[in-house]
């Protein structure tokens, strides 16, 4: 009867142990059905923390160095390919002409420590660099970042952008094996990827704020909103000039109809006011004058308010001025009377010892 039943608990075990072995194999046939948790980049948005950053490190640190580019490392996630960077922080970095160059990766680890702290669910998605254009190191130091991500993204952004025809200020690129020569076998190179800015609404309202405080001092507020006024009009006059060549083109033949693209340009079309409409340009034209009249106003008052500040300043340095005069003056008259005192000092004590001298003299002739 114990053999009996031990043969059974013997049966059992086997039979749970096989269970087992079924549930793990299953386990692993479907962790292998997985996709790849970090897919390859295909498309690749920029927000506008990064961008400020990056401007900040490059103002900071090559403010004495002309045509020295700055490094650093981008945040963010990765979903079905689309990479969106979120964050940013930077990363010392030099280099030399003779490709010799120096990327601190325990500064990298110690820094990505502390913003996974904060934000656990951001990633090391790529680097930066202020470019502007690549560079042979750049395919080295994108080997160094593929030990803290499997498929980064490297983003050269433009600080010192002086062209509207550039487009946007940053061009993404991912690191692909092309054979170009089958003795030589397989090399890495750079590949462009789709490039988009992106700005959440926390992000709009901190980029307003921040180009609030961005003003020049030295010119009046109007002349600077005319600036801005005909620096946007040069943009969008740059952008139609692509509108139109892009539509000769698909007249032409040269590129075929992409249908998305019309739809998008239908659109920026239409939400174009109806200035033809003669109520509707009268109306236009008057809020566009109040608007104007205010900010003429406040221009007036403003050098108003700063012709009275400069006569009120005038005022002051001249009561200061005659206040320092006076007090000059009295200090010269009580050194003066000061020297005059001890002129008289001397003169009675000269006299006193004369007078001693003489009475001395007569005691010795009596």
């Amino acid at each position: 009867m114990g053999a009996t039943g031990d043969s059974k608990k013997d049966k059992a075990a086997e039979k749970k142990k096989e269970v087992d072995d079924n549930k793990l194999d299953v386990a692993e046939e479907e962790e292998e059905k997985k996709p790849d948790t970090w897919p390859e980049p295909q498309e690749v948005s920029i927000h506008s923390l990064p961008l400020l950053s990056t401007v900040d490190h490059y103002t900071r640190l090559t403010s004495n160095s002309a045509g020295k580019r700055v490094v650093g490392i981008l945040l963010g996630h990765n979903v079905m390919g689309k990479v969106h960077c979120t964050n940013s922080f930077a990363v010392p970095f030099e280099e030399n002409a003779d490709a010799v160059w120096y990327f601190d990766h325990h500064y990298l680890e110690d820094m990505f420590a502390m913003f996974k702290k904060v934000n656990a669910k951001e990633a090391i998605v790529g680097w930066y660099s202020t470019g502007p254009k690549l560079r042979p190191n750049d395919l080295e130091v994108h080997q160094v970042i593929r030990r803290y991500c499997p498929n980064p993204v490297y983003v050269i952004i433009r600080v010192n952008e002086s062209s509207l025809a550039e487009g946007l200020p940053c061009t993404a690129y991912k690191a692909v094996e092309t054979i170009e020569n089958e003795s030589t076998g397989p090399r890495m190179t750079f590949i462009h990827l789709l490039t988009s800015l992106r700005c959440s609404a926390m992000e709009e309202v901190g980029v307003v704020h921040l180009l609030r405080d961005i003003q020049d001092y030295t010119v009046s507020s109007l002349g600077t909103q005319v600036k801005d006024k005909v620096n946007s009009l040069k943009a969008i006059g740059a952008r139609l000039q692509e509108i139109r060549e892009y539509m000769e083109m698909i007249v032409e033949g040269k590129v075929p109809i992409n249908h998305n693209i019309l739809y998008g340009i239908q659109d920026v079309f239409n939400t174009l006011p109806s200035l033809h409409l003669i109520r509707q340009s009268h109306s236009i034209a008057s809020e566009v004058n109040d608007q104007t009249m205010v900010t003429y106003l406040g221009t007036i008052l403003r050098s108003v308010v700063a012709l009275h500040n400069l006569i009120l300043n005038k005022f002051e340095m001249k009561r200061l001025k005659e206040e320092e005069e006076e007090a000059a003056k009295k200090k010269k008259e009580e050194e003066q009377k000061k020297r005059e005192e001890e002129k008289a000092a001397k003169e009675k004590e000269q006299k006193e010892k004369e007078e001693k001298e003489k009475e001395k003299a007569d005691a010795k002739k009596e």
